[in-house]
């Protein structure tokens, strides 16, 4: 059996790479690929493996767009550093898959599923479930708030919002300028109808745009205080349970 391992970060694809060899010697590693570009010319250039190792955001695009140029494909086990939405979605659809940094154990169980499909039946991928995941990564985010300032409605970007912060059961959306204003949406929803590549949620109080980040601390019980722009007066830190998915949201 042969696989290809797609991932742009070469500590992480080394790794990955590794792993495979140890769990599954039979499986013969063809190609390591690290880019949208790359991928396309390694697929026309030679005969497709037995299985796929796909990593969702590229630095050059999606593992999509690779896929997309097959007319049909080998079972996909996908990595990711998405959140937990995303998530969600791969298991509603049943679909294998290995959130980063990557669990030996996680891997494994992957691994035995492979093996289990590749006894019971030789169909590819189902192209229907590919769809649907991959809407998933092509949803559409929120771009706009409209705000009542007076007797009057403004609309404010989403690239003019530094952050949102709840106080005294309301959440206020805060702009880059300074300015802040009450909205009616819970921190839950703001989850659910923002880009998780641009904002991420870091405690129960607060939900932070990237380019908000000034400076990051260490705090004591693995938590990470951070300085914002504009500056917050209230402390923020990241919890102690969101700290590590933070880290790799910086990192994206």
């Amino acid at each position: 059996m042969t696989t290809v391992v797609v991932e742009d970060e070469n500590i992480a694809s080394r790794r990955l790479a590794s792993l495979i060899r140890e769990l599954a010697p039979e499986i013969q590693i063809v190609g390591q690929i690290t880019s949208v570009e790359n991928g396309k010319q390694w697929f026309d250039k030679n005969p497709l493996p037995d299985l796929i190792f796909l990593d969702i955001q590229l630095n050059d695009g999606y593992g999509f767009d690779i896929l997309d140029m097959l007319e049909n494909h080998p079972p996909v086990i996908f990595t990711t550093a998405y959140n937990e939405y995303a998530i969600r979605g791969f298991k509603y659809n049943g679909l294998d898959y290995l959130l980063k940094p990557i669990d030996k154990n996680d891997l494994r169980n992957a691994l035995n599923k492979y093996r289990k499909t590749k006894v019971n039946t030789n169909e590819v991928f189902d192209e229907q479930k590919f769809k649907k995941i991959k809407n998933l990564f092509h949803k559409e985010y929120k771009k706009r708030f409209m705000i009542k300032v007076g007797n009057q409605f403004n609309t404010f970007s989403v690239e003019d919002i530094a952050y949102f912060k709840s106080h005294e059961g309301l959440i206020f959306l805060h702009t880059h300028s300074g300015q802040q204003f009450p909205i009616e949406y819970s921190i839950d929803q703001l989850v659910e109808i923002l880009d998780p590549v641009q904002f991420f949620r870091i405690n129960r109080k607060f939900m932070v745009s990237v380019n908000a980040v000034l400076e990051i601390h260490s705090y004591f019980n693995s938590r990470l205080l951070l300085k914002l722009n504009p500056k917050e007066d209230e402390q923020v830190i990241v919890s102690r349970e969101r700290t590590s998915n933070f880290k790799k949201w910086l990192d994206l």
